[in-house]
Order: C-alpha cells, then structure tokens, then sequence
C-alpha cells in the first residue's frame, strides 16, 4: 500500500507560512530616512501655496473683464 501526500495542502501551509514571514518583514523594516531639511521643505510648500494661489485670483479678475 502506497502513502498518500496531501500536495495541496502542503503548497497551502507553506504559503501561508511564507506570507506570514513577509509580513512580520513588512511591519518590522523601516523606511530609509534621506537627510533632508525640514525647515527648506516647509518653506517651499509655503511659497508654492502662496504663488499658486495669486495668479488664480488674476486669472478669474481677467476672465470677469473679457466678458
């Protein structure tokens, strides 16, 4: 009398095994952290916030005076 393996359920525990192994890797690695200048960074949303939004305003004030 032959032994009879379960393949599928063999492939399934060691999925199983190996996505758990991916997500411990996930949740334990950390980001790699450049050395960056966080006051430039503020300053350049800062400028790009202020500097889109005034030519908006002129855009709508000359598209008021063409019609």
């Amino acid at each position: 009398m032959g032994i009879t393996r379960l393949k599928r359920k063999a492939r399934r525990n060691k999925q199983r095994s190996a996505d758990r192994v991916n997500k411990i890797k996930q949740l334990t690695s950390t980001p790699v952290i450049a050395k960056i200048d966080a006051e430039a960074l503020k300053a350049s949303f800062e400028t790009s916030t202020k500097a889109e939004a005034k030519p908006k305003a002129k855009k709508e004030e000359a598209e008021k005076t063409e019609e």
